[in-house]
């Protein structure tokens, strides 16, 4: 499977300048590149920038020619003068399988890759919080740090393989409705759009802005107690204790999900003098001692 490698994307060009201005890249950085539009507009963007390029491409093997995808993301990489690297890790199709592909890309990837999530991908993960009924940390969804294309619309990352004459590969599995975030795309943020009468996708965008500088503040609020004193805990608002739990859990797991609410109301209780200790979760326990706390793997 081959598809033209188009020009290399270069700052020069007016409508690469235009987009790079929306973006911020490090000297050096990993990108995630599956061959569609969005991360092929991401590594464009990012080799344009000057930037020391690696892309990584991860095939699930859930198709029969997956793995000559990563061919073609081999030849733009080769055309660009980007590094690559290949991952393997197999899915099996079944339940959840958004949510497996996912986590098996985080076991591949390097830590801080960059993915090609553009501003309707921040959209759509804020409606599918809100119907998780999520808080403010979750509304949140996801931040510039590892997602640089956040100020774009998918229309430009079309747009831009486009200009550079870049045939992107397409996944079948974004038209699937089985999947929750294809209905949402397809369904909900159109219907959206005809309520309010204007483009929403803006508007959610800026709503995970909002939450997400109340969410920064909590955190630098709740880094400042020392969350293994359960008498601090107990005698702080649980929500700056229930940031600190999350942010010490964090840290003491090496960077698992934060627990969810019913766990974390497990940990408080322990905190609390309710409990002495409690499971929390992937195996791990909290535990009070001397009115300290500490969490260890079962």
């Amino acid at each position: 499977m081959e598809k033209l490698a188009g020009r290399v994307p270069d700052r020069a060009d007016p409508v690469v300048a235009a987009l790079l201005e929306r973006c911020t890249f490090a000297d050096r950085c990993d990108v995630a590149v599956s061959g569609g539009p969005d991360s092929t507009a991401l590594l464009a963007l990012a080799v344009a920038s000057g930037a020391e390029v690696t892309a990584h491409h991860v095939d699930h093997a859930l198709r029969t020619d997956s793995h000559t995808e990563a061919d073609v993301v081999a030849g733009l990489c080769r055309a660009w003068s980007a590094d690559f690297v290949a991952h393997r890790a197999v899915v099996d199709d079944g339940a959840d399988l958004e949510r497996r592909c996912r986590e098996s890309r985080r076991a591949v990837l390097p830590v801080a890759c960059l993915t090609g999530h553009t501003m309707d991908d921040q959209a759509e993960t804020v409606i599918l919080r809100l119907l998780r009924g999520t808080g403010p940390v979750g509304l949140a969804a996801m931040d510039s740090t590892t997602h640089p294309m956040l100020a774009l619309r998918r229309e430009h990352t079309v747009g831009l393989c486009r200009h550079l004459g870049v045939e992107p590969l397409q996944d079948p599995m974004n038209e699937l409705e089985r999947f929750t975030r294809n209905r949402v795309r397809s369904e909900v943020l159109p219907l959206l759009r005809d309520v309010a009468g204007r483009d929403v996708v803006p508007l959610l965008a800026r709503t995970a802005e909002l939450a997400g500088e109340q969410a920064d503040l909590v955190a630098t609020l709740a880094s400042q107690l020392d969350v293994t004193d359960a008498r601090v805990l107990a005698a702080a608002p649980e929500a700056l204790a229930s940031e600190a739990l999350r942010g010490w859990w964090r840290t003491e797991t090496g960077g698992l999900l934060p627990p969810d609410r019913s766990a974390v109301s497990r940990m408080l209780s322990v905190a609390d003098g309710r409990h002495r200790s409690c499971e929390v979760a992937a195996g791990w326990t909290l535990r009070r001692s001397g009115g300290r706390l500490s969490l260890y793997r079962s």
